[in-house]
Formats: C-alpha cells, structure tokens, sequence
C-alpha cells in the first residue's frame, strides 16, 4: 500500500469512528431522497444539486412535540459540493428548509464528506462511504446534532445498476440506538441518457431493537432520470408501504457542474 493510499484509509477510519462513537435515533424528516451511486465531481468541479419534495399525503402525526408534520409540507435543499480528488468530495447542505401550512422554516444545515472507489461511473463493482454531520433546528429533529453514515456498494452490470446504501443515522446517544435505514436503487439505463429506476427507502429503526412491522417507514418509488450537459433531472414518485410511511411523496432533484467545460468545443 502506497503512503497516499495509507493516508486515504487512515482518514476514512478517523471519520468513520468520530461519527459512530456515541450514536443514536434518526431523522424526523427527509430532506434528500436519493440513493448514492458512488459518482461525485470531478476533481477541481464544482457541482450544485437541489433537492425538492413534496407531500400531499403524508403522516400526520408529529415525530416529537413541536416537529414538522410531513403531510402538505414542502422541503428540500441545495447540496454545494466540489470534487477534491478522484476519490473525495465534499459537501455542503444549506439551507435546509421547509414550507407548510405554518409558512417558510429553516430547518438546519450539514456538511458532507463522500470517499469512492475512483472513476466509479466506468467501474463493474463500485462502492465507498459518505458521512453526514447535521445541525437541526428544534422543529425538524429533536436532536440539535445529529450524523449519518451511509455505506454505498452497487454494480453497474450494462444496462442495469444495483446499488444499495444500508444506512446508520445517529444522535450520539449511543451504540445500541443506531437507527437503520437502508435505502436501495435497480435502474435500467437507456443509450438516449434516459433511465428507468425502482428505489425503496426503508427505516427499521434502531438497531438493538427493531420497530414492529406497522411501525416502520417503507416507500417504493418509481423514478425517471435524465442527464444532458445542461442538467440532470431525477424526478420520482413514491408510496407508502406500512402506516408509518408517508402515503405520497414526489421529489425532484436537479444537478448541475457550475464549472466544467466541454472540451471538445
């Protein structure tokens, strides 16, 4: 193993242990509905994704005293990243933010760090490892810092992806508490730079102890993507499997390079 190769695996560990030393229970809501494919920016590119969704049909209940309630709320974010090196990039959310019936809320913002397998577009077997460092405002999680690592492993098999991020959210309130919420993608890519996806989002709950069956989150969404050199487009419908989950949801995630060039002009 090279020195840098060392230093990489040596940064991956230190981050991996800071984000599960005290760990715990998950989000109250979702801002970003997306399974990561272990694709980021080339390095030296900036990228800007907004994320939008919304919930015509969602739980009505709040998760703790005082939280948003999904059902008609619209929320999202922009995500600004900038791809550092063939194998890292960083992020940042913000703002995060919602609109209800109560009006337009700040919901917090988070900062991201994503480490790949390089060139994972042009990979049979990919995989790699993002973590998420939150900080919430009062009515979005009852936790004022919150984290979420998120393991990502898939195969681009030709036409067809798998890829599968089984998902560990925490609120550093120890190891038992890791709330479990994988989240999985089958795509069929068209050569007309269409796609085809099923995806499922799924929240068991924490780890010691899973939630019965009814109490847990399960949606199924059917999703359209769309890459151009102008912007990508992934739009998605979802619905609801169990009485924890949210009926209908729609999202719309838009994504462009801010600073990227097409060298063959």
């Amino acid at each position: 193993m090279t020195a840098w190769n060392r230093v990489r695996v040596r940064t991956i560990a230190m981050v991996f242990a800071a984000c599960i030393a005290a760990p715990g229970l998950a989000l109250a809501q979702t801002d970003e509905i997306q399974v990561y494919d272990a694709s980021h920016a080339d390095p030296g590119t900036f990228n800007l994704t907004w994320h939008n969704n919304f919930t015509p049909d969602g739980v009505k209940t709040p998760a703790f005293p005082g939280a948003v309630v999904a059902n008609k709320s619209f929320n999202g974010v922009p995500e600004w990243a900038y791809g550092v090196t063939d194998w890292f990039e960083a992020g940042l959310y913000m703002p995060l933010y919602t609109v209800d019936r109560h009006g337009a809320m700040l919901d917090g913002f988070k900062l991201r760090a994503l480490f790949t397998v390089p060139h994972a577009a042009e990979r049979t077997f990919v995989y790699g490892v993002n973590f998420e460092f939150s900080v919430n405002s009062a009515h979005w999680d009852a936790r004022r810092f919150t984290s979420e690592v998120r393991p990502i492993v898939g195969w681009h098999l030709h036409p067809i992806d798998i890829i599968v991020n089984p998902i560990l959210d925490t609120s550093y309130d120890g190891v038992k508490n890791l709330d479990f919420a994988p989240s999985t993608r089958v795509a069929y890519n068209f050569p007309s730079t269409w796609a085809l996806a099923a995806e499922e989002y799924d929240d068991f709950g924490p780890v010691h102890r899973f939630y019965a069956g009814q109490g847990q989150s399960h949606q199924l969404y059917g999703v359209v993507d769309h890459n151009s050199k102008f912007l990508d487009i992934e739009a998605g419908v979802g619905f609801g499997l169990t009485q924890a989950s949210d009926k209908l949801t729609l999202k719309v995630i838009l994504s462009r390079d801010l600073n990227k060039h097409d060298v063959s002009k």
